[in-house]
């Protein structure tokens, strides 16, 4: 007692983890995720942007469905790099986040084809809103392709599971390369 053995691991200030600069790390984005991630939100503002040039139209009603849906979906997709980047993921739980992430991918990039198509369906061609939905195509694609990605990795894993031929240490090295 003499040395302070007995008191001396409850007493000790346990120390913190380093910080972050800013608290932001893209270590949870590995692989196809990270570009994917980043294009989004990028090919979104690209379509917002031409969007927002438009100066007249003879049928503003696909023109207000696309903006809404673009807008919406760039906010979106950046609030959930957000979260994949900061202290948020671990906050909210891996298992949530992927799967708010999976379903908001999908309606995001349903609602936005269909925004694209009615924007080109009714357009009286200026050549901003052209550009405009060959990037809302373009957002639309890399959204539902996110999508495609998971679900076809989801498709594998259980495929591989059901073989009962892989073991816990493998599907995390699979889960790891593919992620």
């Amino acid at each position: 007692m003499e040395n302070g053995a007995v008191y001396g691991p409850t007493t000790e200030p346990r120390c913190k983890e380093p910080r972050r600069p800013c608290g932001c790390t893209r270590h949870r984005l590995k692989g196809w995720r990270l570009p994917a991630k980043v294009l989004q939100p990028f090919l979104s503002l690209l379509a917002v942007i031409f969007e927002e040039i438009v100066e007249d139209c003879s049928n503003c009603g696909g023109l207000y469905f696309f903006e809404f849906t673009s807008c919406t979906a760039f906010l979106l997709s950046l609030l959930i790099l957000c979260v994949y980047c900061t202290v948020a993921y671990e906050t909210f739980g891996k298992d949530k986040v992927e799967k708010v992430n999976f379903w908001a991918m999908l309606a995001i990039g349903v609602i936005f084809l269909l925004a694209s198509i009615v924007l080109a369906a009714t357009n009286s061609s200026p050549v901003p809103a052209i550009m405009a939905y060959v990037f809302g195509f373009f957002a639309s694609m890399a959204f539902l392709a996110e999508v495609g990605m998971e679900y076809l990795l989801l498709l594998f894993l259980n495929f591989l599971f059901q073989k009962d031929s892989i073991t816990l240490e493998s599907y995390k090295s699979l889960q790891y390369l593919v992620m």
